[in-house]
């Protein structure tokens, strides 16, 4: 019986870091799994500090999200249905180990919720039963800025300033 084990270098990782700071969005995805039917969609996601994730949830489409702080860290923020915060927690990887920080966060695919870069150079490895319609994939939030323009930087500087007020 011939098995392949795909390997992800740290190169890999680094290359979509470089790829992810000289996007327009300030992110930048790398699938894993093979195709949208794989029974487990797994992806990793570089996110730099100034990129803005519309809040979002997952109910068109019900899955739970897994996400791990692979590298750096991250503020995952939930909000109740009129935008107000219901939670903010703090992911990261080994190096920000503390009773403060999580590893991981599951998502309730109802739940409204965004996840902010806390450092540059951050990466997420992004867990979902599949298989994948990205006709279904989000629900923006209407009371949320949409992406691009003053009116989403705005709102991203206060999500950081939150978060970094409670991780105090």
């Amino acid at each position: 019986m011939n098995s392949a084990v795909a390997v992800i270098s740290h190169a890999d990782l680094g290359e979509l870091v470089v790829h992810a700071s000289k996007s327009g969005r300030l992110r930048q995805h790398r699938n894993i799994h093979a195709s949208y039917e794989d029974p487990c969609q797994r992806l990793l996601n570089a996110v730099e500090l100034d990129s803005y994730i519309r809040p979002h949830r997952h109910s068109l489409d019900p899955k739970v999200e897994t996400l791990f702080a692979l590298i750096g860290r991250f503020a995952v923020f939930s909000f109740d249905a009129t935008g107000a915060i219901r939670n903010c927690v703090c992911i990261g990887s080994e190096k920000y180990m503390s009773n403060s920080v999580g590893v991981a966060v599951e998502v309730d695919p109802r739940m409204w919720h965004t996840v902010i870069a806390l450092e540059g150079g951050s990466i997420l490895l992004e867990l979902k039963a599949g298989p994948f319609d990205p006709d279904l994939a989000k629900e923006f939030a209407p009371w949320a800025p949409e992406e691009g323009g003053g009116e989403a930087n705005d709102y991203l500087r206060s999500l950081r300033a939150y978060a970094m007020a409670s991780a105090t």
